[in-house]
């Protein structure tokens, strides 16, 4: 397993590094963002596209929201029953077949010619995407103990970049080749990742646990009713991303409707305006690193909460909306760091699992936040989206200024 001793080849990194306090290489660290950015932009390459499906497929304004919740319903199964896998089989060779298979789902939504089939296809999308915490899991155990923080926030940095850069390159390719190309481009590059994680990702050195599928899915249960700041953590994720989701979900709409009637290109930009929360996911790891998780979730949760204000305005300033992004994708993913630091810490052993369990609870608040957001926006426009997203928000912020006392000290 990830973190015990053992030997590997010099060309890569060792899966017992983290144990025996060996720096993860830099390069290494880098393919494994680059890695995670790329397979979760896939969960998130609709958005700007909704409008543009909607009248494709004959999909409702109403019901668009499916689109995305269909995935992040993927999204949260995966999590629960691949992402353990980690923690059982060689993780080198389930994040290469995770992969492969991925590009075979993007394959899928990039020919549907009926609703049926692709909706279908984004939701096998959303189950295999999850490689990605695969990927988090697999790097937190890789690096020594006193820089994980650090590794960690690089990696996230890159799903975040992943993320931004989604509605970027979905809406500029969608104007310049149909929203097709998106994913069909997307699974040539899952496929030329695949093969580079094989060449430079190390196997498993040790016997994997004595451990059957069955029991590795009621141990992530067990771990649940034995962590208390885990489900604390989990609540926190399922609240922040419900928020985060609440405006990515929709914004497509307003934007995309007079008077503003912006392009594909000009939607997916203002995901250019979230790259500080590349930087909040850097900054907050190495926070965490310090001893400061709860100083770190306390401001990122409060900012979270101001993020509504400019968001408000959004349809009547650009600017506003753009303040508004920058700070809700920053307070989102140093929040987002600081509880995957945290719950990594509780068991390393267990580390896919963990992160598994957690992300099924953002999996969960993303999908409450498209379906429920799309709904309102079509029943009572945006600035009732922006009223669930703060309250959202705010209850995000309660949770936690409510249990941190009670957080035991070595994890705060």
């Amino acid at each position: 397993m990830a973190g015990n001793n053992g030997t590997t080849a010099p060309r890569t990194a060792s899966t017992d590094e983290g144990a025996a306090g060996l720096a993860l290489p830099r390069g290494i660290t880098l393919l494994f963002a680059v890695a995670c950015g790329t397979a979760v932009a896939n969960v998130y390459f609709a958005q700007p596209l909704l409008v543009t499906l909607g009248r494709d497929f004959a999909i409702s304004p109403a019901t668009l929201g499916a689109v995305v919740t269909l995935t992040q319903l993927g999204y949260g199964l995966g999590l629960f029953f691949i992402v353990p896998l980690g923690d059982l089989l060689d993780r080198r060779r389930l994040i290469v077949m995770q992969l492969l298979l991925l590009a075979a789902a993007l394959t899928v939504v990039g020919t549907a010619a009926i609703a049926a089939l692709l909706l279908a296809g984004m939701a096998a999308v959303g189950l295999l995407a999850v490689v990605t915490q695969t990927l988090v899991a697999f790097a937190a155990s890789l690096a020594p103990p006193a820089q994980r923080g650090r590794v960690v926030g690089l990696v996230t940095s890159g799903v975040v970049t992943g993320i931004l850069l989604a509605r970027t390159v979905s809406g500029l390719l969608a104007d310049l080749a149909g929203w097709r190309s998106v994913y069909l481009a997307s699974a040539a590059l899952t496929c030329a990742l695949a093969l580079a994680l094989h060449h430079a990702l190390p196997p498993r050195t040790t016997a994997a646990p004595s451990m059957r599928y069955g029991q590795l899915l009621r141990s992530t249960l067990t771990l649940f009713a034995q962590e208390r700041l885990l489900r604390l953590r989990a609540l926190l994720a399922l609240l922040i991303f419900a928020a985060f989701s609440t405006l990515w979900s929709c914004i497509a709409l307003p934007l995309s409707a007079p008077p503003l009637s912006l392009s594909h290109t000009a939607i997916g930009a203002f995901g250019l305006a979230g790259a500080a929360g590349a930087l909040a996911a850097t900054a907050a790891g190495r926070l965490n690193d310090r001893g400061l998780s709860q100083r770190t979730t306390g401001i990122g949760l409060t900012l979270l909460a101001a993020s509504w204000l400019p968001l408000a305005f959004a349809r009547q300033s650009l600017w506003a909306l753009a303040v508004g992004v920058i700070v809700l994708d920053l307070a989102v993913q140093a929040v987002h760091v600081t509880n995957q630091n945290l719950i990594y810490a509780l068991r390393p052993d267990a580390g896919s699992r963990l992160i598994g369990g957690y992300m099924v609870f953002y999996s969960l608040g993303s999908a409450f936040g498209a379906i429920a957001s799309t709904a309102l926006y079509a029943a009572a426009g945006w600035g009732a989206v922006c009223a669930l997203g703060a309250a959202i928000s705010c209850l995000a912020l309660l949770l936690w200024a409510g249990t941190r006392r009670r957080t035991p000290a070595a994890a705060g």
